[in-house]
């Protein structure tokens, strides 16, 4: 019995041993955008076993000590496979493994998280969720709006589709639609003359915005970056949407085999009950629709083992705008709780605006193998645009006593200034801009791969400017302006990049190291712009990503920034250009048990060789000299989640600061005409807890004010500051399933309540001078508070 003891004892005590001769390995494996990947198979190839990782993507693995190293394999449907060798550690070994996804071979398998939308980012990006879009309260239900909710993107006019980022003009952003590149009309000088902007919110299936710190593989322009990815609908997919301001329809389908995929959408839009309240009182007629269509071809043969090896997008677009007004008065009344003015205006005359604009793109993609992908892209816009006016208008200045026991209420108690002024105007704009491009990308390995292009874009630009204005004060005729002469640009510019990306091995550092090259004939002009991105995941309890980013990025002149401010021509104008410095954190956030991002950015750019402007209104204003050196720095705050369950909302602040140095003006740094210290933007969704089908939709936005000064004063330019602007739009939507009664799925019905707070904000000031001498600056009012009704069809 003894003697079966000691056995019995020394066994146990030989397991022990075995048991404690041990080493861990554990990890946690999530995708590029910190997702976490369940299921995923991890194999041991020494030891010939394999197990499982959690819904969290975590896994633990026990090693023997007789193992001074292991190789782990780790695969997932989906992505590529994952190598890492391992060696023995008297300390437990952590990885944090990042899957890259075969998605962009792959194109058929659609994945998408049900998560927090910024989830899935790219570096310096913020990515959107195409129903927020679609949901957000606006005007026209036009897609910049929502644009106007994120940090460092600022606009002061709901009628118009600009916006400008971190200190920019609305002039220096880049969009790309399915990576073709998009231009906007030029000659629309104020907000009621645009018509929407390009993209169509039907249409779109995934957002990214870059603020600043783009790739390489992307363009050249000084502010910001917006990337628009339209969707291939695998199933029959429309809606049709009637309202008081417009309307607008769009429908999907695919081919039995899904080899081929069509998506058309329809816009229209007819402001003219929301200008009806501004204060220019008069007869308007503004028309714009438009049609867009993207059509996918799978050219790949049915023997390919590659799925969509070879496919064909066609992006149509044709949008037509005519914006016809006959002003009649103008009644505005302005000053102080002390003072209060009014300029009463009659008008005479007429404005029209008309242009059409086509815009199209091949993309052709190629699949060669599993790692190496080429796309030939070949994008041409043509567009034509005419602006005639011829307006006569009669002024009174005056002073308005407001007290109604002293003088008829409202009445001039002394006028200080009338006269007349006439506009006229003939001017016709033709562009045609002709883009070929190829980009390449090859993955070398799962931890790098390499990316370069190279394109030319051929433009040709006419240019007829015919313009005079006469004003009549004081009982003499003086000549502000008269310009009539053209302007002819033909020209081509090259550009190619190279960049390199690369993850560490333990995946916590991702760089990003490219350059981009660009020669402009036009002004003879060949530039370098190097760019580094850096991004580190730290292991930590609470996911959270560093971002750094450094660049050059430079924006060529084409057309408008060869004038000067007096309608004269200067070609030899060279490109502007900027330094920019970026450092950011990403924080995914768990709170009230659902998903969060936090996210903040610091960021600093020095600009040289800049072409300075005014703005009025939306009419930009060059010198048309590369006069004055300047920066921009500020930092962004953004918040985005489920602040209530299953809907996504964000909160996002912006601070910034932005001033000029022109050359020999004596003023030293002065406040760029962007220049806006605080922008908020909320998009808030909410419904009813008991009705989910009744909800609730908030828009709103504060910015301080825009600088400004008198024309044609340099000394006093931009030497006040406006008013600043806020407005708040509502939107209630009351949701009603139908499909059991007809092909329609859902009848919307939805209630807008545009400028919810009346706010009187002002897009410019009109400066009259008195029989005294002084200047007064009159402002010019936006729209004020409207009620919209839409019904919506949803198939």
């Amino acid at each position: 019995m003894i003697y079966i003891r000691f056995i019995f004892y020394g066994w146990f005590l030989l397991l022990v041993n075995l048991l404690s001769a041990q080493w861990q390995v554990s990890g946690q494996i999530t995708s590029p955008d910190n997702t976490p990947v369940a299921n995923a198979n991890i194999f041991l190839q020494e030891i010939n076993i394999g197990i499982l990782s959690d819904s969290t993507g975590f896994f633990e693995l026990t090693i023997g000590n007789q193992y001074s190293g292991i190789e782990i394999s780790i695969s997932q449907l989906g992505y590529l496979t994952y190598i890492q060798s391992v060696k023995k550690n008297d300390t437990p070994v952590f990885l944090n493994v990042i899957l890259i996804s075969k998605e962009i071979y792959l194109n058929q398998i659609q994945i998408e998280s049900t998560s927090v939308g910024e989830r899935n980012t790219p570096q310096n990006a913020i990515k959107l969720n195409p129903s927020a879009i679609t949901g957000l309260p606006s005007a026209f239900g036009d897609f910049t709006k929502v644009l106007l909710t994120l940090p460092g993107v600022s606009g002061n006019n709901e009628l118009s589709t600009a916006y400008s980022v971190r200190g920019g003009n609305f002039e220096e952003n880049l969009v790309y639609v399915d990576e073709i590149p998009i231009y906007r009309p030029f000659l629309a000088n104020s907000g009621r003359q645009e018509g929407l902007s390009f993209v169509n919110p039907d249409l779109v299936k995934d957002v990214s915005f870059y603020a600043g710190g783009w790739q390489a593989k992307y363009g050249d322009k000084l502010s910001s970056n917006l990337n628009i990815e339209y969707k291939e609908p695998v199933k029959l997919e429309g809606a049709l949407s009637l309202g008081l301001l417009g309307g607008q329809a769009y429908f999907g389908k695919s081919s039995k085999n899904e080899r081929s995929k069509m998506i058309l959408g329809m816009r229209y839009k007819d402001a003219r009950y929301l200008l009806n309240t501004l204060e220019v009182n008069g007869q308007y007629f503004p028309k714009y629709a438009d049609i867009q269509g993207l059509f996918t071809f799978d050219l790949t043969k049915k023997s390919s083992q590659i799925i969509n090896k070879t496919k064909l997008n066609w992006l149509i677009s044709y949008g037509s705008n005519r914006y016809t007004t006959f002003p009649t008065s103008q009644n505005t009344v302005f000053g102080s709780i002390a003072k209060n003015y009014r300029l009463y205006t009659e008008f005479t005359g007429s404005e029209l605006l008309y242009y059409d604009t086509y815009q199209t793109g091949l993309k052709l993609a190629h699949t060669l193998n599993d790692r190496y992908k080429t796309n030939l892209i070949l994008s041409t816009v043509l567009s034509k645009e005419k602006e005639y006016f011829e307006i006569e208008g009669a002024y009174r200045l005056c002073d308005v006593d407001q007290s109604s026991n002293i003088n008829p209420f409202d009445n001039c108690t002394l006028i200080r200034g009338q006269g007349s002024n006439f506009d006229f105007g003939r001017n016709l704009l033709r562009t045609a801009i002709t883009t070929l491009e190829n980009r390449n990308e090859w993955l070398i390995d799962n931890k790098s791969n390499i990316e370069f292009g190279f394109g030319i874009s051929y433009q040709n630009i006419s240019d007829q400017l015919n313009e005079y204005e006469f004003i009549d004060s004081a009982d003499f005729v003086i000549s502000i302006q008269d310009i009539d002469n053209q302007l002819d640009i033909k020209g081509a510019n090259s550009f190619g990049y190279l960049q390199y990306s690369f993850f560490s091995a333990d995946s916590m550092h991702l760089f990003n190291l490219g350059t981009r090259i660009n020669y402009y004939e036009v002004s003879d002009q060949f530039l370098v712009s190097p760019r580094f991105q850096y991004q580190y995941r730290p292991v930590w309890s609470v996911p959270t990503r560093f971002n750094f980013s450094a660049g050059l990025y430079s924006q060529q002149p084409l057309y408008r920034e060869l004038r000067d401010r007096s309608g004269k021509i200067n070609q030899s104008v060279q490109a502007q250009k900027s330094f920019q410095l970026i450092l950011g954190m990403d924080q995914f956030l768990t709170l009230w048990g659902r998903p969060f991002v936090f996210t903040s950015q610091a960021y600093y750019k020095y600009l040289w060789d800049l072409n300075p402007y005014d703005i009025d209104n939306m009419r930009i204003r060059y010198y048309a000299n590369n006069s004055a050196v300047g920066f921009a720095t500020g930092i962004d705050f953004r918040i985005n989640g489920e602040f209530i369950a299953g809907t996504q909302s964000w909160f996002s602040l912006g601070l910034l600061k932005t001033m000029e140095n022109i050359e020999n003006d004596g003023r030293g740094y002065i406040r760029r005409p962007t220049d806006q210290l605080i922008n908020l933007g909320i998009f808030f969704e909410d419904h009813l807890a008991n009705d989910p089908s009744l909800k609730v939709y908030l828009n709103l936005n504060i910015g301080s004010g825009y600088p400004f000064g008198p024309p044609n004063s340099p000394e006093n330019r931009n030497i006040f500051s406006g008013d600043e602007y806020y407005r708040v739009d509502l939107g209630l939507t009351k949701e009603i399933p139908i499909k059991k009664f007809t092909l329609i799925n859902d009848l919307i019905f939805r209630l807008e309540v545009l400028n919810v707070l009346a706010a009187d904000n002002t897009i410019s000031y009109s400066w009259i001078e008195d029989v005294n001498g002084y200047n007064f600056a009159i402002p010019n009012s936006l729209s004020a508070r409207y009620f919209n009704l839409k019904l919506i069809l949803k198939v």
